[in-house]
């Protein structure tokens, strides 16, 4: 066993790199793939509590995970403590995370329209309260994700990490963004560098890491006890093993997406290839593909084609 870079409460973290959680994004295949490369942890997407006490299908499946998956954070979301508390109730003993996440950063404006996400920010008296319900109700570490405010006039972001921290709250990660400018502009890394200083739990960077010099910068700048790494992981999945993308080889991208899309069929059945077509869209990005040779296959239902057609680029002498 590894000697573990850091605590989240008493769950030993091994390992500096993390996959941030992404709506639509981190399902069970995606978190596998990242987690062999060398991703520390696993979170699922958010959960909504008002799906869980209202029992829609559509959260099972965001709910799934593999052992090897562990240590797994299991992120909530919503807008009312209590109602966020009785969702927890529910999942808790079902799933038994190792942790349990506060999502407190997603910008979507269908989040935020209702109070929850990022918009929690604008109420950081509705933090401290879910912060102090999850923790009196819960043996597990509780975490939020942040960012550094609603918009430039409402930088509260040293104020939110206090509030975790003080009402129970084992660890906070930091999108350098506000909800405002979603994912626009450049994240900015010193404010988590002043939360760190702040703070005695542990910080995880994040924003605008897509290069194994971005993971060493930040870390440098904030401090930080480990970097999430979001939408970069989409196409370069090895920056978890501290490899840019160039330096990956073609048959490796090959063999990667190949199981990917397995997985995928395995996990969502027929669906799994138009789920898998993001991905695969992002991991064929870097070799110029010509438009009318990459639509075919960014609307093709079938895996044999998509298959075929890997097979036959990789292995093909411009390529290799």
């Amino acid at each position: 066993m590894n000697e573990p870079s850091f605590f989240i409460d008493h769950i030993p973290i091994e390992g500096d790199l993390i996959l941030a959680p992404m709506d639509g994004v981190t399902d069970l295949p995606f978190r596998e793939i990242c987690r062999q490369f060398g991703s520390a942890m696993s979170v699922t997407e958010f959960i909504n509590a008002l799906d869980v006490l209202e029992d829609h299908p559509r959260y099972h499946q965001r709910l799934a995970f593999t052992p090897s998956q562990r240590p797994m954070s299991l992120q909530i979301l919503g807008n009312k403590p209590e109602r966020m508390l009785e969702a927890a109730k529910r999942l808790v003993p079902a799933v038994n995370p190792d942790i349990l996440d506060i999502n407190l950063g997603c910008q979507s404006k269908n989040v935020t329209a209702r109070g929850a996400g990022a918009a929690l920010m604008k109420t950081p008296e509705k933090i401290a309260a879910i912060f102090q319900l999850m923790k009196s109700h819960f043996n597990l570490p509780i975490s939020g994700k942040i960012r550094l405010g609603w918009d430039e006039d409402s930088l509260n972001y040293q104020e939110v990490a206090r509030i975790i921290e003080e009402n129970g709250g084992a660890m906070v990660a930091v999108h350098g963004r506000t909800r405002k400018q979603a994912y626009r502009g450049q994240a900015r890394w010193e404010p988590i560098g002043e939360i760190k200083a702040a703070l005695s739990i542990p910080v995880i960077g994040n924003g605008d890491v897509r290069t194994v010099a971005d993971i060493e910068a930040i870390k440098k700048i904030t401090g930080c006890d480990a970097v999430m790494i979001g939408r970069a992981a989409v196409g370069n999945p090895w920056l978890f093993s501290r490899l840019d993308r160039e330096d990956v080889p073609p048959s490796v991208v090959h063999e990667t997406c190949l199981k990917q899309l397995s997985d995928m069929l395995d996990f969502y059945g027929d669906r799994g290839v138009i789920t898998f077509r993001k991905y695969l869209k992002a991991y064929l990005s870097p070799y110029s593909i010509p438009r009318e040779e990459l639509l075919p296959l960014m609307k093709s239902k079938d895996p044999q084609f998509i298959r075929q057609y890997l097979d036959a680029f990789f292995n093909s002498d411009s390529i290799r």
